[in-house]
């Protein structure tokens, strides 16, 4: 059940029949007609732009066409008003028995309440994290990969085909440099002193590592020239470090379904089938390059390279695919890379960027729409960072990883519920402050804990009334009475729930499951009122005396909101409380 959907099908079928009655022009579009909440909720339950996206092609006033339309509308036993508001908007009032039957259809669908048909089954690819394999994620990863997850499960629930995909940064040079590390921690588990040059790794991460590497070869690598064991080690790093990733994204309930490594793409053709790809369409040339903005011209060397013409998909400049020496850009095999994608079959692609990837937006964008021939939309979010507080101070770095502060250093300070529900309390592309001690307060300016408080309420209502004797099984609450909740506090919780669905498509569109988050708090905050709403009031407790009809009814609408928290924590990863602690 989508409301919003019913009473916009509802809009639509009435200006149709205006139409066909000559109240309006025939052919008209109704393809921008929206209902949706209005900005101000005292203006009413819905409003609709139609008068106001009809006007110029009808050659009308739009209020004329409000007033028309509020008319036709009024004979619904949906509608109980229907005002035309400032230059042509239509308010509408919806009957309290709209929003009773939206809590049955909750109780009726369960979790599954929301769930859309948007995405009609096309195949979606979310790329997120695809840390380099060097060393344990760090907590700009993590934003990534609690983002990534949560948009992918957002998309599933909006009816799309997803596939959640990490790519493996291990081409370049700082697999190499891993390779060199762990080889210095192999020496040390022989007993040789060692020494981290400038742009190695020094963790304490590569220690156990290091061990394993001596357990496996025993003395085979020590004093040997890099040529005998580079590539061997280099192996075996990068499969250490992908274990130690792979366990840091399980502990933050993260899931992989494809791990793609860049690697395959050397030596295999598919780096050279990309490129014969874009050569074969003309996009693909030999030139010199003008300077980079700000560079002096004594400092600027031009030279001949094969070049992408990304100017023609919307980029700003062409870009580099090879080098004059005849090596591949690290443009080159990101563009292999999206051209398997796109060749998979997938209909729409979504990259999880960390902010430092901006520049990189506009010629990925470029390189999917030459590969696909346009049919293949890229979105790119950029995740900003993170910045951490304890104790009123920046959160310090991980003695373990070296440099910076790990994923699991937040998981095990605070536990992966909160630390996906607090990574999702800003957009995508706004900076985080994650502070150890508030997501910890037990109040309402911690959203996890208010959100998760609300979930708890409702199980503590089931328990009382469970020992008060009255029956709240599931077939008895979706068959209760729900015409005794009259009350405008109980109606607007429900109004609050019809919002789910239009939320969740609203969401998917956008690619945007922070709203998630936020939605889940209004209705936490809307529940935590009605419920203190009781405390002096009777008539509105949950679990009225000697009333268990009453009572059925109302821990109906409780249990209702407690489903769509439920659905909505799913989404975003994390599990809802039973009890608070």
């Amino acid at each position: 059940m989508n409301l919003f959907a019913d009473i916009r099908h509802l809009v639509t079928e009435t200006l149709e029949a205006m139409m066909a009655d000559g109240a309006l022009p025939q052919g008209l579009s109704l393809d921008n007609v929206t209902v949706e909440p209005p900005r101000d909720a005292a203006h009413g339950d819905m409003a609709t732009n139609a008068a106001m996206v009809l006007a110029k092609p009808a050659g009308m006033k739009p209020r004329d066409i409000a007033s028309l339309l509020a008319e036709k509308l009024g004979a619904d036993d949906r509608i109980t008003s229907a005002e035309v508001a400032g230059p042509g908007f239509l308010n509408l009032r919806l009957a309290p028995g709209v929003w009773q039957e939206v809590i049955r259809a909750v109780l009726a669908t369960g979790t599954d309440f929301g769930r859309a048909s948007l995405g009609s089954g096309k195949k979606v690819n979310v790329e997120y994290v695809s840390a380099n394999p060097t060393g344990p994620l760090h907590v700009g990863h993590t934003r990534g990969a609690v983002f990534g997850d949560a948009l992918a499960s957002l998309l599933d629930f909006a009816g799309f085909d997803v596939t959640r995909e990490y790519y493996i940064n291990d081409g370049g040079a700082q697999v190499d440099v891993l390779a060199r590390s762990v080889y210095l921690r192999y020496q040390e588990a022989h007993g040789q002193e060692v020494a981290f040059p400038d742009g190695t790794y020094p963790g304490d991460y590569l220690i156990p590592v290091g061990q394993a590497l001596k357990d496996k070869v025993g003395d085979a690598y020590l004093d040997k020239g890099e040529q005998f064991w580079l590539e061997d080690i280099r192996n075996f790093a990068t499969d250490a470090m992908m274990d130690l990733i792979r366990a840091d994204l399980k502990a933050l309930g993260v899931e992989m379904d494809v791990f793609y490594s860049e690697k395959s793409l050397y030596g295999t053709g598919r780096i050279e089938a990309a490129i014969d790809d874009l050569r074969g369409r003309g996009l693909i040339y030999e030139g010199v390059l003008e300077p980079p903005k700000g560079k002096k011209p004594e400092d600027w060397e031009p030279r001949e390279q094969t070049l992408f013409r990304s100017t023609e998909h919307g980029d700003d400049v062409d870009r580099p695919v090879m080098k004059s020496d005849g090596s591949w850009t690290y443009f080159a095999p990101d563009i292999a890379y999206h051209y398997d994608k796109v060749s998979r079959g997938f209909d729409a692609l979504i990259d999880i960027f960390g902010a430092d990837h901006g520049g990189y937006v506009k010629r990925m964008k470029a390189a999917v729409s030459a590969l696909s021939g346009g049919t293949v939309p890229l979105d790119i979010k950029l995740t900003q960072l993170v910045k951490l507080f304890k104790n009123g101070e920046p959160f310090k770095m991980s003695k373990r990883a070296g440099t910076f502060v790990t994923l699991r250093d937040v998981v095990d300070q605070v536990g992966p519920d909160v630390t996906r529900f607090v990574m999702l309390t800003r957009k995508n592309d706004a900076m985080l402050d994650f502070d150890f001690d508030k997501v910890l307060e037990q109040s309402r300016e911690n959203p996890v804990f208010y959100v998760q408080y609300a979930h708890a309420r409702v199980a503590s209502i089931l328990n009382k009334a469970k020992e008060a004797g009255i029956d709240v099984a599931d077939g008895t609450l979706e068959a209760a009475d729900l015409g005794l909740l009259a009350h405008p506090a109980e109606l607007a919780m429900a109004a609050r729930l019809a919002e789910w669905p239009r939320l969740v498509e609203t969401a998917a569109r956008s690619n945007e499951p922070h709203r998630i988050a936020f939605y889940l708090y209004d209705v936490a905050s809307d529940f935590h009122s009605l419920y203190h709403l009781g405390r002096s009031d009777d008539t509105l407790r949950a679990v009225q005396e000697g009333d268990a009809a009453t009572s059925q009814a109302k821990i109906a609408l409780a249990q209702a909101a407690a489903i769509v928290i439920s659905a909505g924590l799913g989404i975003l990863g994390v599990t809802p409380a039973q009890e608070m602690r």
